[in-house]
């Protein structure tokens, strides 16, 4: 999936990671980018588009889906990581609401539109997907939720031309990592490395150092063999959300 002159919707684009992956594909030539925020957008660039779009509100999907006609690319990077022991339940289910929900929700309504392009679905992850940092556990639940959905999808979308990517990031420096006094990759380098793995055709993505520390584990692990066995038993006639 090269970038240039495709259509690209990101989720998240407030700040951090999502607006830097929008002056990425900006900078890699898209035609159109529509940036999915909560507030106000100030890239001043005649590509960008604007919208509100508040992952958890069902009115705000489907309006946007009104809005942007045809997309090649979605990336669900909208995303919160709440500080929390488990003890309160709300907090649980607020962080499934955007990370798990949120990003099922906005791909199962733009689905029909990467169908019709054979587009890509990229979804921002964590490698606490994979093992959960205590401080904040609601966040790797969620994140490991979506992973799961995310493997279903590289299985049940695999017929209908649509490539589903996995983005497993390290700490980098937002807002979200504020606090934690550990080395961190920044936005900017994290997202060049999302869309090099989107052009490179990789299924799961390790933009930065820490990642990329452990993605030849992943891909040779026993996990990743597992994945690809089950795939094996998804119907070419399957469909998916």
């Amino acid at each position: 999936m090269n970038i240039a002159l495709k259509t690209v919707l990101i989720t998240g684009t407030n700040r951090g990671i999502g607006r830097a992956l929008v002056e990425e594909a900006l900078r890699l030539g898209a035609r159109r980018v529509y940036a999915g925020t909560r507030g106000s957008f100030d890239i001043s660039d005649e590509r960008v588009t604007p919208l509100m779009l508040d992952v958890t509100s069902a009115e705000q999907i489907e309006k946007a889906v009104r809005q942007v006609g045809s997309l090649d690319v979605l990336i669900n990077n909208s995303g919160i990581a709440p500080y929390d022991d488990l003890s309160d339940p709300a907090v649980i289910e607020q962080t499934l609401a955007v990370n798990f929900f949120g990003m099922y929700k906005v791909s199962r309504a733009f689905l029909p539109m990467l169908k019709r392009s054979k587009g890509a679905l990229v979804n921002n992850l964590s490698l606490m997907a994979l093992a959960p940092l205590p401080l904040t556990p609601s966040y790797a639940i969620s994140k490991a939720a979506a992973l799961s959905m995310t493997q279903s999808l590289m299985a049940l979308l695999a017929s209908e031309g649509v490539t589903v990517h996995g983005v497993f990031l390290g700490p980098v420096d937002t807002d979200m990592t504020r606090g934690f006094e550990i080395p961190k990759a920044s936005p900017e380098s994290v997202a060049q490395g999302i869309f090099i793995g989107l052009e490179n055709g990789e299924e799961d993505i390790f933009p930065d150092p820490a990642s990329q520390s452990i993605a030849g584990g992943w891909r040779t692990g026993v996990a990743k063999e597992f994945e690809k066995q089950y795939a094996g038993f998804v119907p070419q006639t399957a469909a998916a959300l």
